[in-house]
């Protein structure tokens, strides 16, 4: 039987779609390149910020655990995080999350556990299955690996920066030529810094280290000379590689020490291009993740914002496909690309700005670096703005002035409002003392009573944990109008 979506690409922003998709009650087939079983220990995206944690509370396992649970049983949450590598880090344990802080983890165990759900729920992940075409009419997709054709009625193209769905969809990437190539590596010290390190210099460029789980150390940076690049040298750096010995004489140079590498893990480049798919959606082909959108590293970033891009998706691909779906989530000002390229574009910006922090390796940019921190512990509050920012709470979709933003950690029934949605429904979270709302309930739409509010007497609230309307008095035509305009029931 064909299925109603195929996802390409087994990452985890295709795996999570999938996932999410599947929670919907969505029929999913997803198609990898790569082989079946574990993955070469690799570290690649190391950083889990707390608006994904929340995200990643919609998905139960067979277990009866959370996605989330299964992961923060194997990452080290720290509370603090850099901007620009900048030597005084943001503070995340005071954020209004369930999750204060930053999860590090390698990416190939993120991966793991997306693949043991589907795997538990019967979803169809097919390795081996390199997509060479995809084509759409009125009717559906036909996507071609090898010599088998995958028929389906959409598809979602998760694959990487050089996506084949983005390509055949004929989607423009235009952006940034990159102009650094920096390094990137997990490795295993006999000596370690005592505590996570920053150390920058314009004479001699910046390495910063960071505790990994299983006793890795994810070590990354950049010289003056790798700076400053045209984008042959680039290609021609990155062609080159990065070798362990290469990597020890980097950080002599910039450090003085090696720290005692005794092995390297994995090992790669990185570099500050910068692109965005000119469009999310071309019919009935979509895109996300690195597909979408890349950028420099900077912040550990690129996989929550494509986690971000997943969610975002998931739930409305699931309204269209049941037939619930208003056209302001299809076509309108809700729509997926309307509101995913606009984060996009910040999240480029933000990352271009850390880039120019990082790597002006000059006396002004020294004198930028030391400006930059003294705003962070200053009492201006730039510190908590930026912390909210990359950790993903700040993420604000078109509305008005109370909607559009993410749902605040409400508590119902001792539990997170996060652990309550689910990528089919809807939430009312209802703060009236005599239950105003409760008769709302239904198929696609849960009622949860929350505490009262000085700010409002009721919440719809997507399935994607951000508000669709407030409203502030215990007025059901208001709700019911709400309704109305988020579900075609």
């Amino acid at each position: 039987m064909n299925p109603e979506v195929i996802v390409v690409g087994a990452g985890p922003v295709g795996m999570t779609a999938a996932a999410l998709l599947d929670a919907a009650g969505v029929t999913v087939r997803v198609l990898e390149r790569g082989p079946e079983g574990p993955r070469q220990a690799q570290g690649k995206a190391t950083t889990i910020h707390p608006r994904t944690l929340e995200l990643l509370d919609a998905i139960r396992t067979d277990t009866g655990r959370t996605v989330t649970d299964e992961l923060l049983a194997l990452g080290r949450p720290t509370g603090r995080a850099h901007f620009a590598v900048l030597p005084e880090l943001l503070d995340y344990r005071e954020l209004p999350t369930p999750y204060p802080f930053v999860l590090m983890l390698g990416q190939h165990h993120t991966e793991a556990v997306l693949a043991r759900h589907l795997s538990a729920r019967g979803v169809d992940v097919r390795y081996t299955h390199e997509v060479t075409a995809v084509e759409q009419d009125a009717d559906g997709v036909r996507v071609y690996a090898g010599a088998q054709v995958h028929e389906a009625r959409y598809v979602l193209g998760a694959d990487g920066a050089r996506s084949v769905v983005r390509g055949c969809a004929g989607i423009d990437y235009p952006g940034t030529l990159p102009s650094l190539c920096g390094f990137v590596a997990d490795v295993r010290l006999a000596d370690p810094p005592a505590e996570v390190l920053h150390h920058w210099t314009h004479e001699n460029g910046w390495v910063s280290i960071t505790p990994l789980p299983d006793g890795l150390h994810r070590v990354f940076g950049a010289r003056p000379c790798d700076a400053g690049l045209s984008p042959e040298q680039v290609r021609a750096r990155q062609s080159e590689g990065l070798t362990e010995h290469g990597l020890r004489e980097i950080l002599h140079g910039i450090a003085g020490t090696d720290f005692g590498l005794r092995e390297v893990t994995w090992k790669s480049t990185a570099n500050d291009g910068t692109r965005r798919a000119e469009r999310y959606r071309s019919g009935r082909v979509f895109l996300a993740g690195d597909a979408a959108h890349i950028h420099l590293p900077a912040g550990g970033q690129g996989l929550n914002a494509g986690i971000q891009d997943a969610a975002n998706l998931a739930w409305k691909l699931a309204a269209e496909l049941g037939g619930r779906a208003p056209a302001a989530i299809t076509e309108g000002e809700h729509d997926y690309h309307s509101e995913r390229a606009r984060q996009s574009a910040q999240l480029a910006r933000n990352t271009l700005a850390q880039s120019g922090l990082m790597t002006t390796f000059t006396p002004a940019g020294s004198a930028l670096r030391e400006l930059f921190t003294d705003l962070i512990t200053g009492p201006g509050g730039t510190g908590e703005t930026l912390a909210r920012w990359l950790a993903g709470l700040d993420v604000r979709y078109p509305g008005t002035a109370t909607s559009g933003e993410r749902v605040p950690d409400l508590r119902a029934d001792g539990e997170s409002v996060f652990r309550l949605l689910r990528p089919d429904r809807f939430l009312i979270a209802d703060a009236t003392p005599a239950g105003a709302f409760t008769s709302f309930g239904g198929q696609h739409l849960d009622v949860r009573r929350v505490p009262p509010s000085n700010t409002f007497a009721g919440l719809l609230v997507r399935p994607d944990g951000h508000i669709a309307r407030v409203v502030p008095e215990a007025d059901v035509s208001a709700m019911a109008a709400a309704v109305r305009d988020w579900l075609v029931v």
